[in-house]
């Protein structure tokens, strides 16, 4: 199997996120399953960031936290490239008023942090970066988020519970701060451990799209839209995706940004959160309306997905190449 998913040149982490998407389509988690899904999805997140915390020397943390041209890129992109990107998707003429209004939506997001996060790493980026970018802006989104939303969809101004603060202190923050006090102690050890990191990778990763999807799944996803709706949201996506990932990397280069850095701005600068943005939605629209809005989001967060593990594990390959 493996001898034929290289002649294929398809890597085996797409064939499990295809599959990870069709489980959660055939067999969703529901109730109690849904509620161990969303834990394991947590748990994941959570040692995806005490590892990296672990691994990650004193000085590395400092030098990405420090490099504020690339946050200031990742920035630039997330809250002004892709607004614009928005405006203009809404003037086009055949789009139903709700879908203008999600893929608007869709556009104003910050950044997602564990999928940026476990490319980044699987690509041999600069993780410290990825850390601080992914971060920097969905700490940035909790205000800039429900103020272009008010602006440029509501008319109104809109506003976010402290849930998603919280939810970035406990589940990136603390355990990331937690591995990196360890890293004396620990660092050495878990840094031999590459079998242990990709797993945690990826696992975590995965889990997320089940959890997410599943939940999509099961509020009706698939009696609500019809096919044309669906092939409207993934051309869309598709196009807005390749123009972003292609925008970033001529930006990293002409800003004359490291191979490590540049991966950073494509993989956090092109994302949307999907765990970010429902909770927004359901805090800034009418109940009635959250479905509708976070389809074109849940449509691109697989898109983001699938391209990104794509381009990862390819920038992986070359890396290690270079190193062999």
């Amino acid at each position: 199997m493996k001898a034929l998913l290289a002649r294929l040149r398809i890597d085996s982490f797409i064939v499990l996120l295809m599959g990870t998407v069709g489980l959660a389509s055939l067999l969703p988690a529901r109730g109690v399953g849904a509620d161990i899904a969303g834990v394991a999805a947590d748990v994941g997140i959570v040692a995806l960031f005490f590892l990296h915390g672990a691994r990650l020397s004193r000085q590395a943390v400092i030098d990405g936290a420090r490099h504020w041209r690339l946050h200031a890129s990742v920035g630039a992109v997330t809250y002004g490239v892709f607004p614009l990107l928005g405006l203009a998707i809404a003037m086009l003429p055949f789009l139903d008023p709700w879908l203008r209004t999600g893929l608007v939506f869709l556009t104003l997001l910050p950044s997602t942090v564990q999928s940026s996060i476990a490319f980044t790493a699987i690509a041999h980026g600069n993780v410290a970066g990825a850390v601080c970018s992914a971060a920097f802006s969905n700490l940035a989104g909790i205000v800039i988020t429900p103020v272009l939303v008010a602006l440029l969809l509501t008319g109104e101004q809109g506003g976010i519970s402290g849930d998603a603060v919280l939810t970035i202190v406990v589940q990136l923050l603390l355990p990331f701060l937690a591995g990196h006090l360890l890293q004396p102690l620990i660092g050495s050890w878990i840094a031999r451990q590459r079998a242990l990191l990709l797993v945690v990778d990826r696992g975590s990763v995965l889990m997320v799209v089940y959890a997410a999807f599943s939940a999509a799944v099961v509020d009706g996803l698939w009696s609500r839209v019809s096919a044309g709706d669906l092939l409207t949201i993934l051309a869309v996506s598709v196009i807005l995706l390749a123009f972003v990932l292609t925008l970033t990397a001529v930006a990293g280069r002409w800003l004359g940004f490291a191979r490590e850095d540049i991966i950073v701005l494509q993989f956090c600068g092109s994302k949307k959160s999907l765990a970010t943005g429902v909770p927004m939605a359901g805090v800034l629209f009418p109940a009635a309306t959250v479905g509708a809005v976070i389809l074109p989001l849940m449509v691109f967060h697989q898109l983001q997905l699938i391209v990104c593990a794509v381009l990862a594990a390819r920038y992986g390959r070359e890396a290690d190449q270079r190193e062999a």
